[in-house]
């Protein structure tokens, strides 16, 4: 077995000269002691006995990046090619390849690997070691694997101009790029941490930013979440006595406090060398990529986290490219959102977060999601729950609250077709906004809670947007479609976009600016209303004021929303997390109907938002006049971000429009704006009609298949009363879980 025995009799002499040595320096240069002591006692903790593996494709760096960093935590390096299987072959690394051939190379190289031993070391394994998975598991026993993550164009550039020409599965008919792209997925299923290296990154900056990814790996601490209602010295009161993290936020959902959760210390950023890497990337490998970063692998280990993206984005989508970006008219794109099984852009959230619920909730506990809906956040957390494996279906099951006469008919049918075994809809007689506050009370409502807890064994927790989870798959979807137009050649990296989406709630908003502080390149967030337009008024005015007003069924009633809640978010954010004045707005809100922000928050707030809003006229005249110049439908939330970018945007720059449902959802509306005179109450009918036109895009095969499973499905309705929701919660929880 190969040991680095070798450094040992060095460490031997170090430690046994190291008192005196230290005495005499810590009487004469103290302030120099305390800054070797300090670098010393750094290096050791970070490492200890473990390896710091770096694995990568040939020409990632390795050798290179592993020499500087084990001189910076003064520590062994080991070069797997140089050090161990030249060694072990007494010949070159590619004398042993041409000699035994690809196969019996890799037989032979995890052998080595296998006799391999050492800790505390640097290690810098070959482009193929991870490709042998009995010596992949022998060495990361005692390591943290490091990938360094080159993009491929960058790789075969540096191969070229060192003359390689023979790597392992190099054969006549197989190109370097094939051989690199198929070795992506060995690297995926080994790696703890990713570090992004662009192509002309310095070894010395890698080096410092694989010190920093161990340091994140060893230290889950410093991803804390507070409620955006706590103080400024800390979390509130009701949360002093624990520190929350990723997995606690997810399965919780809303603070003790009625705040909502946000990481203590933000995002993180990438630099624009690292968002450029991800150019050529899939959607999925982005998607893996910004949530590594958002999700600390104490909570959610990066392989089991590639394992849920690759099941949430995979065969659930219908189009390869899952938000594909297409070009409108001028300077207009479209970020086609509505590619997922039940067609609206809630399906990016609600397609990942079932599996992070489920990976993250104790197996000790049944727990009951609710959800309250204007539309098609519903079919979306149904669907969402009901494909989670069925040992986990017995453990989590869903309660979807809509309005009843609040949203489309294709929408409550697509609600009652999506129910499942564990997933059920309940129609309430009032408003979207009496729905989400009811959750939020039910939260906030300890005796409830408890008695649940007790009584069944069965926690409640949120899947609205509200839920911190909900929001970073949104974050991705936005940063994709900026590198979309990038990698389409429309602009270069670096020039700015605008963006405008159609919000109510405030969580696909508050997600694009998110993306913004990571580092993509977004000018203006544009925000659209219909005529519930209170966002338009708060952001032209800093008044959120909602005495008098009532709530305006319109054509687009996703948007059909007075109070949205993740706007605590943002204002949490430029209040510079004064948890106190949060508080003070939303009680405010809450119990007169109203809040104005200061002066200085204003200037904040119209530096990083415009707003506009777009009646039900104007909206169908968007939809016939778009489809009658481009053959395109929009669908009516759509619309109305394309008629507030028409008013708003000023052409200086592409504008992204955020088109976030299929128009099949809202068939009625549509054949109305396409001026068809008689209309079919029947949904299904509605649809084959629309199918007729031929039109872009097609129409959507899952909602289709729902419609044609739904027939009469039975749904519950209740009235718009606390105790009657409490009552039927309570009631699910014993037929479900009893």
């Amino acid at each position: 077995m190969f040991h680095i025995f070798q450094y040992q009799p060095l460490r031997l002499i170090a430690q046994s000269s190291l008192s005196s040595m230290c005495l005499k320096l810590m009487l004469s240069r103290p302030v120099a002691f305390a800054q070797i002591w300090k670098s010393w006692f750094s290096s050791h903790s970070l490492l200890g006995k473990k390896n710091i593996i770096l694995m990568g494709p040939p020409g990632a760096g390795k050798t290179t990046t592993g020499r500087i960093v084990g001189q910076k935590l003064n520590c062994p390096v080991i070069d797997i090619d140089d050090d161990v299987l030249e060694t072990t072959w007494n010949m070159s690394v590619s004398e042993k390849l041409q000699d035994v051939g690809n196969e019996e190379f890799l037989e032979e190289e995890g052998k080595a690997l296998l006799k391999f031993s050492a800790s505390g070391s640097v290690i810098s394994l070959t482009g193929s070691n991870p490709m042998h998975a009995a010596g992949m598991q022998h060495i990361k026993k005692n390591g943290i694997v490091v990938y360094l993550d080159v993009p491929t164009a960058v790789i075969m550039s540096r191969l070229k101009s060192k003359g390689t020409d023979r790597i392992v599965g190099l054969s006549p008919g197989v190109s370097l790029k094939d051989v690199l792209q198929f070795r992506k997925q060995f690297y995926k299923r080994w790696f703890d941490i990713r570090v992004l290296c662009g192509g002309d990154v310095a070894a010395e900056v890698v080096a410092e930013k694989v010190l920093d990814a161990v340091k994140r790996y060893q230290d889950s601490e410093l991803e804390t979440f507070i409620s955006t209602r706590s103080s400024r010295s800390g979390r509130s009161t009701k949360e002093d006595s624990h520190k929350l993290y990723f997995s606690d936020v997810v399965t919780q959902g809303l603070a003790l406090d009625g705040g909502l959760f946000v990481p203590e210390r933000g995002l993180p950023k990438f630099t624009a060398e690292e968002w450029q890497g991800l150019i050529e990337a899939t959607y999925i490998e982005r998607a893996q990529v910004v949530l590594e970063r958002c999700i600390h692998p104490a909570d959610i280990p990066a392989s089991k986290l590639a394992e849920i993206i690759e099941t949430s984005y995979g065969e659930n989508f219908s189009c390869s490219k899952v938000a594909p970006v297409r070009h409108l008219a001028g300077n207009q794109f479209l970020l086609e959102l509505f590619h997922g099984p039940t067609a609206s852009f809630k399906d990016f959230a609600l397609q990942l977060v079932p599996h992070l619920f489920a990976y993250c909730i104790p197996r000790s506990c049944n727990y009951l999601i609710l959800v309250a809906t204007s539309g098609d956040t519903g079919s979306a957390v149904l669907d969402g729950f009901s494909r989670l494996h069925d040992t986990d279906k017995q453990r989590i099951a869903v309660v979807n609250f809509f309005p009843e006469d609040g949203v489309s008919p294709i929408q409550k049918s697509q609600m009652i077709g999506c129910q499942k075994e564990n997933a059920w809809s309940v129609g309430v007689k009032s408003d979207f906004d009496f729905c989400q506050t009811a959750i939020k009370q039910i939260f906030t409502n300890s005796d409830f809670t408890g008695f649940l807890t007790v009584e069944y064994g069965t926690a409640l927790a949120a899947a609205n947007s509200i839920n911190w989870a909900r929001l970073l798959p949104q974050i991705v979807y936005h940063a994709s479609a900026y590198l979309d137009l990038v990698h389409q050649g429309i602009i270069s990296f670096g020039s700015p976009v605008d963006i405008c989406i159609p919000t109510g709630n405030f969580g696909n908003m508050l997600a694009a600016f998110y993306a913004k502080m990571m580092g993509i390149p977004i000018r203006k967030c544009i925000c659209a209303s219909n005529e519930n337009n209170v966002l338009t008024d708060f952001i032209r005015t800093g008044v959120y004021d909602l005495r008098g007003r009532k709530l305006i069924s319109s054509f687009s009633p996703a948007v059909d929303i007075l109070k949205s809640s993740n706007l605590e978010r943002y204002l949490h954010l430029i209040a510079n997390e004064d948890g106190q004045l949060v508080t003070q707005l939303f009680n405010q809100l809450e119990n007169q109907g109203h809040f104005q922000l200061q002066r200085n928050l204003l200037e904040k707030l119209q530096q990083d938002f415009v707003a506009g809003w777009c009646s039900d006229e104007d909206c169908l005249a968007a939809i016939h006049s778009v489809y009658s110049t481009t053959g395109y439908i929009l669908d009516t939330h759509t619309a109305v971000a394309k008629v507030v970018a028409d008013r708003l945007q000023d052409r200086t720059c592409p504008i992204i429009i955020s088109s976030t449902a299929h128009y099949s959802k809202f068939a009625p509306a549509i054949l109305r704006a396409l001026r068809i005179a008689e209309i079919n109450q029947n949904p299904l009918s509605q649809l084959h009609l629309l199918s007729s036109y031929s039109a872009l895009p097609p129409i959507h095969w899952g909602l289709l298949e729902t419609l044609k499973k739904t027939g009469n499905g039975d749904h519950q309705v209740c009235a718009a009363d606390m105790s009657v929701l409490m009552s039927h919660i309570e009631t699910l929880i014993q037929n479900h879980f009893m």
